[in-house]
């Protein structure tokens, strides 16, 4: 197994290591929990990155690359559903976890069907700044929630720069925003430039 792929196993690894650590009990388990996403979060850079300088790109790696990103934010914004102290401020609204979850699974329903007839999809533009886009939310959701942690380096997030709120948390819902909206428009996008793969067979 050459180094790309295992650094996308890893990724799986490492996606049950922060399911663990962010539903367990362990003192700072919030910040625990957002190294070990940035560290998935860098293998998911990684990866690719040597896979092309290389050329190491093999068939495991193209499957399981894209596969290993979609578990590990999808599992991200599912934990974070109706986490906090009250439900106005819960970390993740389930209607805005249902939306990643629901376009990751038609894009993979898409591109299985079009692996059915021999047409390999390739990523888009649009896909590469949804995942940017959501793994943004995912961290800033986790540095709200663990700012307060640090000492005084969490008083930097907590600064009140532009409103009279720590400029974390209104950075924290704008990034959650962007990101669903870059998931809905890359998702439909993706979806009607293809379309006649699966309209052929309705």
């Amino acid at each position: 197994m050459n180094l790309p792929n295992k650094l996308t196993v890893s990724r799986f690894a490492l996606t049950v290591v922060f399911l663990c650590v962010i539903f367990s009990r362990v003192p700072y388990h919030e910040t625990i929990a957002l190294v070990v996403f940035c560290a998935a979060s860098l293998t998911d850079y990684f990866d690719g990155k040597i896979a092309r300088r290389d050329k190491l790109i093999t068939n495991f790696g193209i499957l399981m690359d894209p596969l290993a990103d979609k578990i590990l934010v999808c599992s991200a914004f599912i934990s974070f559903v109706n986490r906090g102290h009250l439900p106005e401020h819960a970390w993740m609204p389930a209607w805005m976890a249902v939306v990643v979850v629901a376009r990751e699974l038609a894009i993979t329903g898409l591109r299985m069907l079009a692996a059915s007839k021999n047409v390999v999809l390739a990523a888009e533009r649009y896909g590469k700044h949804k995942t940017i886009s959501q793994i943004v939310a995912i961290i800033s959701v986790l540095v709200l929630a663990s700012y307060s942690q640090w000492g005084w380096l969490g008083q930097l997030f907590g600064l009140r720069l532009i409103v009279d709120v720590p400029w974390i948390l209104w950075f924290t819902e704008l990034s959650k925003w962007v990101a669903v909206g870059l998931t809905i428009m890359s998702g439909s996008i993706y979806l009607w430039r293809n379309r006649q793969i699966y309209l052929d067979d309705m």
